[in-house]
């Protein structure tokens, strides 16, 4: 970031350095919160940086320009001066930082929607959709991010996380995502991507909040008595209700994504290695399982060299014998993909010089 909070002090020395044996590390200037919390021009003009070359990104489909605009995104500091203002009691400078956020996702919004509109792409990319299903697990990375931006701020030597931090939760791009699919008219994925944001930014602010009062004993007593502490707390919590559901959905899908693997798998062993019910001279080359239907639908592309075979009652006989061995029924339908076999005849070779099989040795 550019724009970073000032050094920090040893308690009850304002302007000395740290001393080792301080047990709780340095306290954070006021002035270094109320520097965070502005929207000043550096943050406007980060702002705006970051959510164009998000909204580009998203656009080119490219993973890496996405993550080149969470470094640059400069809303990670009005979150924190955010979490330090609640547990001060500081009404006054928690709303001067979200009045800040809310600018720069309204700008961010504007931008992304314009670009969106100029660009016109007939269709969006898979980083676009990646951002519009946030489940239990976005949640849970936006919290470990807030408790690590809050924990760095009040021990120096943490400080190096902060990139990382940037990178692991994403604020910018979900608002990016938000404004393109908006211009497309994509209401549903659009409110998915505005819930992934409100779970990031309710996450950090929580997270921080969490870290600080473990770290800050004397931010400690004042977090269970702060009605903005305690709402952020709360409404996190409250995301648990949806998120929850697209994180059991995503394990459900998971399972039947494995279950259906597992079964392809054993139906193409059974027709490869197990059955001979196609003959001698075929080749199964390509399987392919249709489980939108019920039964699931299976389609064998078989190399003959007969194109009569494999016969219907060849196929009834190999569809019987899978129904049999696996747990649910499946239709079978077999594509015959007929070769003629060319080549001239040849004399035999002499006795002599036709080299013997090895022998095989007894076990």
């Amino acid at each position: 970031m550019v724009r970073s909070p000032s050094p920090p002090v040893a308690p009850n020395e304002p302007n000395g350095p740290n001393k080792p044996n301080e047990p709780h590390g340095p306290q954070e200037p006021a002035d270094a919160f109320e520097l965070d919390a502005r929207a000043d021009q550096e943050f406007l003009v980060l702002t705006l940086a970051a959510g164009l070359i998000a909204t580009l990104g998203l656009l080119a489909n490219s993973g890496a320009v996405v993550i080149g605009a969470m470094l640059v995104a400069p809303w990670m500091l009005p979150l924190r001066a955010a979490a330090f203002a609640i547990l001060q009691g500081r009404v006054r400078l928690v709303l001067t930082a979200l009045l800040s956020l809310l600018l720069g996702v309204i700008l961010t919004v504007v931008l992304s929607v314009g670009l969106g509109l100029l660009v016109g792409l007939p269709l969006l990319g898979s980083e676009v959709m990646a951002r519009t299903q946030p489940n239990l697990l976005d949640l849970g990375v936006a919290l470990v991010a807030g408790a690590t931006a809050a924990y760095a701020s009040v021990r120096s030597r943490a400080i190096s996380s902060l990139a990382g931090t940037a990178i692991a939760v994403a604020l910018v791009p979900p608002v990016c995502a938000f404004g393109l699919l908006c211009a497309k008219a994509q209401w549903s994925p659009a409110l998915g991507a505005a819930l992934l944001f409100a779970a990031n930014l309710l996450g950090i602010l929580s997270g921080a909040l969490l870290a600080l009062a473990i770290v800050r004993p004397d931010l400690r007593r004042n977090l269970w008595h702060s009605r903005l502490g305690l709402v952020s707390l709360l409404l996190t919590a409250l995301l648990l209700i949806p998120l929850s559901g697209s994180f059991l959905s995503l394990v459900a899908q998971a399972r039947r994504t494995a279950t259906q693997q597992r079964l392809e798998a054993a139906i193409s062993d059974a027709l490869r290695n197990r059955t001979l019910t196609f003959g001698q001279d075929s080749e199964l080359v390509n399987l392919a399982i249709d489980w939108g239907q019920n039964p699931p639908l299976i389609r064998a592309a078989v190399r003959v060299s007969d194109p009569r075979l494999p016969t219907a009652r060849q196929v009834a006989a190999v569809q019987s014998f899978l129904n049999n061995d696996q747990p649910i029924r499946f239709r079978l339908v077999v594509q015959r993909l007929s070769v003629d076999v060319i080549g001239p005849e040849a004399a035999p070779n002499p006795a002599p010089l036709v080299p013997k099989p090895a022998a095989v040795e007894p076990n």
